[in-house]
């Protein structure tokens, strides 16, 4: 194990935290009212009592962006935790679908599934990453019977170790721990991630504040009438069966009349 001077985990989280944010602001500057409006729950908004259409807009707007940024500050986070184990055990970008790091530690190889926090996926999701890890150990083993592989679902916070059996769950200061060989490295990156956070969420403001603006006066025109939310027009834009083409060329067919 190599140790890695904090200074390096600064610098690669100075050096990358601003694509976090540029592409934050790029998501933001790309959306439209009509493409969140589709993907949000209509029913959740009526049920919270909402009248106004700049409340409206904006807890729309904030739902949406939340997990958004969820996203994208995960595939951050994810590269990061290759950079730090990279230096402390040669660990590299794993070249098996599925398996975002691999690396060996004390005669084991590990396969590593990162993910940003405990709570990441439904059961779907977590047997495909259950197939990933068997598909890569079985090809790991086709050239090496008696390779010694353990595979790792590793959750950038949080305090959840579970031993599954087929893989193992660890989170937060285990996780770091486990990659780093360093017990203080869940910490040592707090700092460095405010690197001009201040004037990058300044300009993230001035947008944010510019699209609120701008939806709600989109959607005052669309979906509301005499000053008030027209719910059934927004219910029925979210979720109005589509007339399928199939429909538009059924003929209706008309018995003919009995014969006198």
């Amino acid at each position: 194990m190599m140790p890695i001077p904090l200074s390096e985990v600064a610098q690669f989280v100075e050096e990358n935290i601003g694509k976090f944010h540029e592409r934050r602001l790029e998501r933001l500057q790309n959306l439209k009212l009509k493409e969140v409006l589709k993907r949000k729950n209509p029913y959740l908004f009526k049920a919270k009592n909402i009248h106004v259409a700049h409340d409206l807009v904006k807890s729309l707007l904030d739902a949406f962006l939340s997990s958004q940024e969820e996203t994208v500050f995960g595939e951050f986070l994810e590269q990061l935790a290759i950079f730090v184990c990279k230096r402390a055990y040669g660990g590299r970008k794993s070249s098996s679908e599925g398996i975002d790091l691999e690396f060996e530690k004390d005669g084991v190889v590990y396969l590593v599934s990162v993910k940003s926090g405990p709570n990441w996926g439904n059961s779907q999701q977590i047997k495909k990453m259950r197939s990933a890890f068997q598909k890569a150990i079985k090809t790991l083993r086709t050239n090496q019977p008696k390779i010694n592989v353990q595979a790792v679902n590793g959750c950038c916070y949080g305090k959840e170790y579970r031993d599954y059996g087929d893989y193992i769950k660890m989170c937060g200061q285990e996780f770091w721990t486990f990659i780093s060989g360093n017990e203080r490295v869940y910490l040592d990156i707090i700092e460095p991630l405010g690197h001009r956070a201040k004037e990058r969420n300044e300009a993230f403001q001035r947008e944010y504040a510019r699209i609120i603006n701008l939806f709600t006066d989109e959607f005052s025109r669309d979906f509301c009438q005499n000053g008030m939310i027209n719910w059934e027009k927004l219910v029925a834009f979210n979720s109005e069966k589509r007339i399928r083409k199939k429909e538009l060329n059924t003929k209706i067919h008309i018995p003919p009349l009995p014969e006198k």
